[in-house]
């Protein structure tokens, strides 16, 4: 009789899910580098924090952990509770970032640049549904969204969009870019967040979606994609 004892399924599902996570995330961070490559509008909270890197001379990676956790403590007075997945959010785009940026020349060419958006943006798309079901809990941008659902009582997609455009307008009053990009990525992330959240949830997907977004009540669409 062998003494060696199989891994269980639950083992193997749990593995399944890190290698998802940390997948998702790191491309997710890769998607934003690129965008930033692309030089076309980036996505709104990287608008904002290429503004203060601006204005700091800090990395944007090194500024995106640092919003990330500042926006973690607004989470202690809307009593969301991160997880693993909140915490490897906060440190792992930002670091990813920059190394994609050390590792990716700037591009002079607008024929380059538009395909480089297209990719990145399709990369984030997919990146977002990897890490969400994963369900190891949202990032800290999702979970400030989905308490201040929880505890305003308003509507996700009015409360995402009123976050998004403060977002933006101070990124843009501190010189973040601002651009084609930033349209395309609105009006793309949705339905490619839709698409791979189906596509990478199978089988293999959490048995209880609203723990993904903050322990709440929405589900992981609802959490990124309009009602």
């Amino acid at each position: 009789m062998s003494m060696i004892s199989e891994p269980g399924p639950g083992r193997g599902r749990m593995a399944r899910r890190l290698i998802q996570l940390y997948t998702g995330l790191t491309l997710y961070g890769v998607s934003m580098g690129l965008m930033l490559r692309a030089d076309l509008g980036l996505e709104p909270w990287s608008v904002l924090n290429q503004g203060i890197s601006r204005h700091t001379g800090w990395s944007i990676g090194t500024i995106t952990i640092v919003t990330g956790a500042l926006i973690l403590l607004l989470w202690i007075p809307l009593r969301q509770r991160p997880g693993l997945g909140t915490v490897s959010n906060v440190v792992i785009l930002g670091l990813v970032m920059d190394a994609t940026l050390a590792w990716v020349p700037e591009l002079d060419s607008l024929g380059a640049r538009i395909p480089l958006l297209a990719g990145a943006v399709l990369l984030n798309g997919a990146a977002t549904g990897l890490y969400i079901s994963a369900d190891f809990g949202p990032g800290p941008r999702d979970g400030l969204m989905t308490g201040l659902h929880r505890r305003t009582g308003r509507p996700v997609r009015l409360v995402r969009t009123c976050i998004e455009v403060t977002v933006l307008a101070a990124g843009y009053l501190l010189g973040g870019s601002v651009g084609v990009g930033t349209v395309v990525y609105a009006l793309a992330i949705g339905p490619l967040a839709q698409f791979f959240l189906r596509r990478f949830g199978g089988k293999s997907a959490p048995a209880k979606p609203s723990q993904v977004v903050a322990r709440g009540e929405a589900s992981p669409e609802r959490a990124i994609l309009p009602e």
